[in-house]
């Protein structure tokens, strides 16, 4: 498989799948943080996740024809860090609505909130159909973000990469911060570890639920924004990524940021290097097939919280 390259060669490919498997873990990171979020806290199976990421690019969307149409020329490079804000809390007030609506009743029953997310996400698909099109729609990115690095003759970095990867880590650090020192996020690590005991102490678990909830949506619809840079966006786009994360925040250890963070990039950088020298299909089954093997020696993922039960 490598004879019929040189060193030299090898080493580029590997930095460039390398650097194309580090975009892939920064969407993978976005997408499974609010989902670790949500599994982990509440054991809610969101299969409607990818469609709140969608939800993201499609805001992204409407906001650079908003700007294109109405606003002044020069206005337009800033109306991508504007749209991600939008997206922020267009899903997540959409996923606070759909917690209360929907999700609060199916609390401590896992299949039925499969099957009733799996139903969501149907809706959400044919709404999207509805009122944007089958077609997939793409968007004009501000000159800011066009471009690459030259690091050698043979490898260039996107300029869109890099921003995406920033952003990634930014929102990783903020999360982990809110989470340990913010007041929602020691409410919600009180009710991961001991629900009834976090009610008996005064803290509003229903309203940490929907909180909770929201951010986690709110943070794929900025998956959605960052998605936008690297592909196109179609009413079913978010289904190409939902196992995926599925997989990322089960073989990392639901709860656990650390294991979300690490299973991303593990997956994405197997899959990214994978898929040059054999097929994408092939690919994604040694990917599996090892993250299963791995899950039959451990079961709870690379790493765990200690929660009471």
């Amino acid at each position: 498989m490598f004879a019929e390259y040189t060193a030299s060669e090898l080493t580029s490919i590997f930095a460039m799948q390398g650097f194309a498997g580090l975009i892939l873990f920064s969407v993978f990171v976005l997408m499974a943080l609010g989902l670790a979020i949500i599994f982990g806290q509440m054991g809610v199976i969101n299969m409607a996740h990818g469609e709140f990421m969608i939800l993201g690019a499609y805001v992204t969307y409407l906001v650079s024809h908003l700007f294109a149409d109405y606003m002044p020329e020069s206005l337009y490079n800033s109306y991508f860090l504007i749209a991600m804000v939008l997206a922020f809390f267009v899903a997540g007030a959409l996923g606070a609505f759909v917690e209360w609506a929907m999700i609060r009743h199916l609390y401590k029953r896992p299949l039925d909130t499969l099957l009733a997310t799996w139903g969501l996400s149907l809706i959400m698909q044919q709404t999207y159909r509805t009122v944007f099109g089958a077609r997939e729609v793409g968007v004009v990115l501000p000159d800011w973000l066009m471009g690459s690095v030259q690091l050698t003759d043979m490898i260039e970095i996107p300029i869109n990469g890099i921003f995406v990867m920033i952003l990634t880590v930014v929102i990783t650090i903020g999360v982990a911060i809110m989470m340990q020192r913010s007041r929602l996020g020691k409410q919600t690590r009180a009710v991961v570890q001991n629900r009834p005991m976090a009610a008996a102490v005064g803290i509003n678990t229903e309203k940490v639920d929907r909180l909770t909830f929201a951010l986690g949506c709110g943070i794929a619809g900025i998956a959605g924004s960052a998605f936008t840079m690297i592909g196109s966006t179609g009413p079913t786009s978010g289904q190409l990524y939902i196992v995926d994360t599925f997989l990322v925040v089960v073989f990392g250890g639901a709860a656990s940021l650390l294991g979300t963070v690490a299973s991303a990039f593990t997956i994405s950088q197997a899959q990214s290097t994978m898929e040059f020298f054999l097929s994408g299909s092939m690919a994604k089954v040694l990917t599996l097939l090892t993250v299963v093997g791995i899950l039959m020696l451990r079961p709870e993922g690379l790493f765990t919280l200690k929660i009471r039960r």
